[in-house]
């Protein structure tokens, strides 16, 4: 557990996936990346899903962002990525904190894309029959942008939203929409970072409490080997801009202190920085 000012901090890992080095690492070549990270007989980097739990006792606030990959995966399709979601890791999180499902609050979801998201929503009976929410009791908050993005996606990063991982929100009025470039603060001591080149308007939830801030990096800096500024995903949209992105991440973080929670490193919930922007360095892992 970290302690942010009031708030408890907690990186929850649900589960693992692989995808493929040469996609997570784009230009960057392979003798390089697989310098970096392992990797198995089909060239897959191992990756985790991590939810990032944000207590907040003095306001009753429960906060999760990201939700992993879920369980709505026929076996076949699941073998594709490796998929293996652990459906008990959120409530034995919370039960080890004395809180249940029933008493999360907020649901910060960063980006509807399937390993981030897939867990909002989950079978009620049979494979591929209606879904019902995980956590009917929360507020969602999502930037209304990508929201929108997520129901038009463009031809290079459709197969990456699923709408029945997001089917059902809006009917059950649950979504809290966060709008513009610079949003305000939602929630007493979360701020929001957009960032969009990755993706359109992916939502980056902020600890900011006591004059520290954590910011949850998401798919900015999936994990701790891409933190080289030019290690950037073949998957990003718009891969220049995710390096300028990071470039302003860095200059917080090694300025001003701002720690990093990742979501998907197998062994590392968070980092502080020193160093340079153009080269960071890992000063310290955080104890999530």
């Amino acid at each position: 557990m970290l302690r942010i000012g009031r708030f408890e901090v907690y990186s929850v890992v649900t589960g693992t996936f692989r995808l493929d080095g040469g996609a997570m690492f784009g230009v960057v070549p392979k003798v390089l990346w697989g310098n970096a990270t392992d990797f198995d007989e089909q060239n897959r980097i191992y990756l985790a899903t991590r939810t990032l739990l944000v207590l907040d006792r003095q306001a009753k606030r429960v906060i999760l962002a990201d939700t992993g990959c879920g369980t709505k995966w026929t076996p076949e399709k699941a073998e594709r990525f490796a998929i293996r979601h652990d459906r008990e890791a959120i409530p034995r999180a919370l039960a080890a904190i004395g809180l249940c499902i029933e008493d999360v609050t907020d649901v910060v979801v960063t980006h509807l894309h399937f390993d981030h998201n897939g867990g909002l929503t989950k079978w009620f009976d049979d494979p591929g029959g209606r879904t019902v929410l995980c956590f009917p009791r929360a507020r969602h908050w999502i930037h209304r942008r990508h929201w929108e993005h997520a129901h038009k996606p463009s031809v290079k990063d459709r197969a990456s939203f699923l709408p029945e991982d997001f089917a059902g929100l809006e009917e059950a009025g649950v979504l809290a929409f966060v709008e513009g470039d610079q949003p305000a603060p939602a929630i007493a001591g979360i701020e929001w970072f957009v960032s969009q080149g990755h993706t359109v308007y992916h939502l980056h939830p902020v600890v900011a409490d006591g004059g520290e801030h954590l910011i949850f990096v998401g798919d900015l800096v999936p994990t701790v080997a891409h933190l080289r500024l030019g290690w950037v995903m073949a998957y990003d949209l718009f891969p220049l801009t995710t390096i300028a992105e990071k470039e302003v991440i860095f200059r917080n973080a090694i300025e001003h202190g701002w720690r990093l929670a990742f979501a998907h490193d197998t062994k590392v919930g968070g980092v502080a920085l020193g160093g340079t922007v153009e080269r960071p360095i890992v000063t310290q892992t955080l104890d999530l």
